[in-house]
């Protein structure tokens, strides 16, 4: 449920123009300040796309076979990373996103348009509201990709853990897990409750 929470920004900082979202697997790897100089050219959400994999299209995420679903969405439009993103809150205003939101959720009450997760909402409610970012601003899959290129992951500003396959978990990707050790302090109270090691 908290995940849901991102849907309502504006709320929760109702004194902010713009704010950069982090999702809590994440490692910012370099300086995120030139996430403020882009121009969203009256977009919403700033956002890298991840068009490069078949099953990142919207088809893989929406109900199709649903005449709503259907009648407003491209099923072979390309998706977005959800984890670093730059939310214009003014624009998000102006547009109602949150209300969009909701209209959407009411639609799908009985789960006939998607299923569980935020991104198939998220991807319907920004829908034509998303500036795509260079891909070096987010790479992501270290939780789900063994084959994510080293050379992607080195000049990426933020690299996403997303996935199943967490690096503080057992079953973490062995060679991804050092990107996110380097900066966890292990001798931290709650870290040792929780029984982490490196």
């Amino acid at each position: 449920m908290m995940n849901h929470l991102r849907f309502y920004l504006p709320e929760i900082f109702p004194k902010l123009s713009k704010v950069v979202f982090l999702d809590d697997d994440i490692v910012v790897q370099k300086d995120l300040s030139g996430l403020w100089a882009i121009d969203l050219k009256g977009k919403v959400n700033g956002a890298v796309e991840t068009c490069g994999e078949i099953f990142h299209r919207f088809d893989r995420y929406l109900n199709f076979s649903n005449p709503i679903i259907a009648k407003n969405f491209d099923p072979r439009a390309c998706g977005w990373a959800y984890g670093m993103n730059v939310f214009d809150l003014e624009e998000w205003k102006r547009q109602n996103i949150t209300d969009v939101y909701h209209s959407w959720q009411n639609l799908n009450h009985e789960r006939q348009l998607w299923k569980l997760g935020t991104l198939p909402p998220g991807l319907i409610t920004f829908w034509k509201r998303v500036y795509p970012l260079g891909k070096s601003w987010h790479v992501l899959g270290l939780g789900y990709n063994p084959s994510v290129s080293q050379k992607d992951i080195e000049r990426a500003a933020v690299i996403h853990h997303n996935g199943n396959l967490k690096p503080w978990l057992e079953i973490g990707i062995p060679k991804f897990r050092g990107y996110w050790n380097r900066f966890v302090d292990y001798g931290q109270v709650y870290m040792r409750d929780c029984n982490m090691s490196p």
